[in-house]
């Protein structure tokens, strides 16, 4: 639950921010400053890092890096409110993807969950004009909820075969890896030319995100993932887009539309549908192995 919160906070901090840089740019100091401060606060990590730990991490890094990259954009042609809930349908994802390519059985309510959650958004992104004024910003932002509910799969996966603290610095390391170079080549393209325009606004939202949003909360995210499951966290990750719509309104007082609210409570129910009335999504491994600390099998392979 602290991390929906910090992570819902952040809709607004970004779009602020996004105000003063370049999305890339942004991401690539974000991620920079976060890696500095978790190898300056857990250096011995770092030596202790296995080659298995790097290929996983880089993974992580890999499908986190570009739901950002999608979400960030998207955030310059939408508004905090709608990329919260959109982000959000990342959860309903996340048992259909499940269902998709890990062979996972899927219950009729999780059916009736990913529906109420696409005609919700749906409502939520389209316009009563049409298809045709659909906003490009929440397209983005839909692809990156994909990104990041195989994200969501991946760290249940990989947090109960590896170190956590190695897990956290590498996948945030990586994704100041990918950064940059994206950020240089955007730029020769004119695609996202650099802006980084110094100012407090600026200063807070870089804070806010690198510390809070990067360095402390995906290293409490891959910490609590070993005592719990994708299908678990992913129940407290859709008070995110709560957390994005409170504060939106109170800070950049963004209003939705009675059809947009309307929309969003179909995506909250189907989240609910999705994760509280199908069956389990994880069940814990009957029998747990203490290796020096409490070690769960991946709970796909728990039956």
């Amino acid at each position: 639950m602290c991390c929906s919160l910090i992570w819902g906070a952040t809709f607004v901090v970004v779009k602020t921010g996004l105000d003063h840089a370049s999305p890339f740019v942004f991401l690539a100091v974000r991620f920079t400053i976060a890696t500095a401060l978790m190898a300056f606060f857990r250096p011995k990590v770092i030596g202790r890092i296995d080659r298995e730990e790097v290929f996983a991490g880089m993974r992580l890094a890999f499908f986190m890096f570009a739901g950002y990259c999608f979400q960030t954009v998207g955030l310059e042609y939408t508004t905090a409110s709608n990329s919260g809930f959109v982000t959000g349908s990342s959860v309903v994802l996340v048992p259909l993807l499940l269902g998709v390519f890990w062979g996972r059985n899927l219950t009729k309510w999780i059916y009736a969950g990913a529906l109420a959650a696409l005609i919700g958004l749906y409502l939520l992104t389209v316009p009563a004009e049409g298809l045709r004024y659909l906003n490009r910003g929440d397209v983005l932002t839909f692809v990156a909820a994909g990104f990041y509910a195989v994200h969501i799969i991946l760290v249940g996966e990989y947090s109960q075969e590896h170190s956590v603290s190695a897990l956290s610095l590498i996948q945030v390391a990586g994704c100041a890896v990918m950064a940059w170079p994206l950020t240089g080549a955007a730029a020769a393209i004119r695609w996202q030319p650099i802006r980084f325009v110094w100012g407090w606004p600026l200063y807070l939202s870089i804070v806010v995100c690198a510390v809070f949003a990067t360095a402390v909360a995906f290293t409490v995210q891959l910490w609590a993932q070993q005592f719990t499951s994708p299908g678990h966290a992913a129940i407290l990750f859709a008070l995110e887009p709560v957390f994005a719509v409170i504060t939106s309104y109170l800070l950049l007082h963004e209003h939705l539309s009675s059809r947009a609210w309307k929309g969003a409570g179909l995506v909250v129910a189907g989240i609910v549908i999705a994760e509280l009335l199908g069956e389990p999504a994880a069940p814990e491994a009957p029998e747990p192995i203490f290796e020096g600390r409490i070690y769960f099998k991946p709970w796909w392979r728990a039956r």
